[in-house]
């Protein structure tokens, strides 16, 4: 009953109006919502590079070479 006296009140044509404009609107709000939100995550976790790797192994005790950090940036790539 309340969409009949939309309707009835504004006329069809402006309830249409009405909607696509929402939808519009709703689409360019949530896009720039979610964009901002993945560029807040990017910031605090950034995707992993090669001084990540070099920092893991150190860490771990071992002195990697080029060809160990390669491949496991290989894996990781393969892996996403």
């Amino acid at each position: 009953m309340l969409i009949l006296d939309v309707t009835v009140t504004f006329g069809i044509g402006m309830f249409i109006l009405y909607l696509i404009l929402t939808l519009i609107l709703g689409l360019v709000g949530g896009f720039f919502g979610a964009r901002a939100l993945i560029k807040r995550e990017m910031q605090k976790n950034p995707p992993i590079n090669e001084n990540m790797i070099r920092a893991m192994f150190m860490q771990m005790g071992r002195k990697p070479s080029e060809a160990q950090i390669k491949a496991v940036m290989n894996a990781m790539k393969k892996n996403q």
